[in-house]
């Protein structure tokens, strides 16, 4: 191993001495020394055993707000330290973030930073929270837990951003360590898994089910709608269906603009329309907090109280515009509680993006 790879979890050896990784649901089957798919995943050298590359090796680090993530519901107006590693677990051919969950080369020009640096960062720059994201936190799972626990013993909250690919154990831990989540529900059918990200749907629903029902993590659902490929009215009905049903009401739901980007720059961006009539959809189905992102949109972007309908929190962008809820978090027009996690008064971050030289903070 060398010095930035850890002895990880999760992997059975197979009879042919490969290694098959049980971290997700693809189970990649890998001889000594060759990577899985998200290329941070390695079995040993001498097989036996998995090791984790690039602990400790970030792809940068950057003040964000939380509504970001995006999550409303969770500290609205904090700032969140986000970062994140090379690799990936899913390969969507319209990733936002290719050039690092993709890159092989990326891993050479990370920054270096121990979880405590990254806590104590967070601490001296005065957030809320830690955000694991770009990629996703699932493959750098131990990486992230030592960071959560950091960051935990100084007060800061920690909040995964990820797309839920991940298999029952290794879901538990992780989310053991987290204080909020933000779950990318890429679509709702297996066709578009399968050939959009090289996945599968199942999972992602049963993490989703065991967020809400089993653990106090504070959890929002992302769609990106992608014209002619997730936007179907049928599907947005079965999507906001499934959520009411099967999770809660009370579980917002962003419904996000696609811009043309990485194999897909030929497909057109998401119209407002189709935004709009998707938010109309999940609210017809019962569902209390419906939003829509990558535009600009304050009346959709507001949250409403669902009982009198009072704004209880005005967005303009990631800026905080108004704030009707009381220390307790309850609407101040009639008292309903808001569902979430709020402080007696929201941040004033606004809408900043601040880059972090992380390496000022080590010890």
């Amino acid at each position: 191993m060398g010095d930035d790879s850890v002895n990880v979890g999760y992997w059975t050896k197979l009879a042919d001495g490969r290694i098959e990784c049980r971290l997700c649901p693809r189970f990649c089957h890998m001889r000594p020394g060759y990577r899985g798919l998200c290329f941070v995943r390695r079995a040993r050298e001498d097989g036996e055993g998995m090791e984790l590359t690039g602990y400790g090796r970030s792809t940068g680090f950057c003040i964000d707000p939380i509504e970001k993530k995006p999550l409303n519901h969770f500290l609205p107006g904090s700032s969140v330290l986000s970062f994140g590693t090379a690799g990936c677990n899913l390969a969507c051919s319209f990733c936002q973030n290719h050039d690092i969950s993709k890159s092989r080369e990326v891993a050479a020009l990370s920054a270096y930073a121990m979880p405590e640096t990254i806590a104590r960062a967070a601490e001296r720059l005065g957030c809320a929270s830690v955000a694991y994201t770009y990629n996703d936190p699932v493959i750098f799972m131990e990486y992230a837990l030592d960071t959560a626990d950091a960051c935990r013993a100084k007060g800061v909250k920690n909040v995964a951003v990820t797309a839920g690919f991940v298999c029952d154990e290794p879901r538990k831990r992780l989310f053991a360590g987290m204080d909020a989540a933000n779950v990318d529900l890429k679509a709702f059918t297996e066709r578009f898994y399968e050939k959009r990200c090289a996945g599968s749907l199942e999972p992602v629903l049963d993490t989703l089910r065991y967020l809400i029902h089993e653990t106090n993590v504070w959890t929002e659902i992302t769609t990106l709608l992608i014209p002619g490929e997730n936007d179907s009215e049928e599907e947005i009905e079965a999507l906001t269906t499934w959520v009411a049903r099967e999770l809660r009401r009370d579980v917002p739901l962003h419904f996000t603009a696609f811009h043309p980007d990485y194999r897909m720059l030929d497909t057109a961006p998401t119209p407002s329309a189709t935004l709009q009539k998707a938010r109309c959809i999940g609210l017809r189905n019962g569902l209390h907090h419906v939003y829509v992102g990558n535009v600009q949109d304050p009346a959709r972007q507001a949250t409403l109280c669902p009982t009198c309908g009072l704004r209880c929190i005005g967005r303009d962008g990631y800026r905080i515009t108004t704030y009707e809820l009381d220390a307790e978090g309850a609407c101040k027009g009639c008292g309903t509680p808001m569902a979430g996690v709020f402080a007696n008064k929201p941040g004033s971050w606004g809408p900043r993006r601040q880059p972090v030289e992380i390496e000022r903070y080590a010890a």
